[in-house]
């Protein structure tokens, strides 16, 4: 399995003229970090910090016991997709206190990936909301960490997702698992452009 500790990525060119955002959003803890390590053919930026005493006050460490570090700001990566178009990824700051910055990483995004980690699925209302709320295509990507399984008509009813937003699993960590669920959102989006250019359209009387 590739892991998100590999460093071998190929040079990127200078030529590449279309970028194009995705943001990676979810709740504290659920991989977001993780995943744009991952998947990013880049060294990933990241605004990482080390977790502290003074932050267990305003920070719900239920079920992430073991997180020692945390994202401040935002992480940022690169795909090429062609010699003339790349997609840039942005993950989110998961806890409450940074969620004023989203709305900020929204603008001008493709789509979103909603990462869910089921041990703190309520964590996940507040991305789903201000995602819906913008008009923002997403899809919902559960992070496998090795907890209790749930089947998807369950994680749906939890979530009250739309029966047309695609839910998948994933691992995190591992570069084929994360751009699965990349491929996933960018098929989803055309879709939904493929369907608005079918619906008729409305003559102004």
């Amino acid at each position: 399995m590739d892991s998100a500790t590999s460093d071998t990525r190929t040079p990127l060119g200078a030529s590449a003229d279309n970028g194009l955002k995705i943001v990676v959003v979810g709740g504290f803890g659920a991989g977001k970090t993780t995943m744009v390590r991952s998947v990013s053919e880049i060294r990933p930026l990241n605004t990482e910090e080390t977790m502290t005493q003074a932050g267990e006050a305003v920070d719900d460490l239920s079920g992430v016991h073991g997180k020692t570090s945390t994202t401040v700001a935002f992480d940022f990566g690169r795909i090429t997709l062609d010699s003339r178009n790349v997609l840039y990824l942005f993950g989110a700051p998961g806890q409450e206190r940074f969620w004023f910055l989203w709305d900020r990483l929204f603008s001008g995004t493709l789509g979103a990936v909603v990462l869910v980690d089921t041990r703190r699925i309520d964590d996940s209302w507040y991305a789903i909301d201000r995602l819906e709320k913008h008009g923002t295509p997403f899809i919902v990507a559960c992070n496998d960490f090795g907890g209790p399984a749930f089947a998807p008509e369950q994680i749906r009813e939890a979530l009250d997702l739309d029966p047309h937003v695609p839910l998948v699993t994933c691992d995190a960590r591992s570069r084929e698992s994360s751009k699965l669920v990349l491929i996933t959102l960018v098929e989803h989006i055309q879709t939904l452009y493929a369907d608005q250019a079918r619906a008729p359209r409305q003559e102004l009387v």
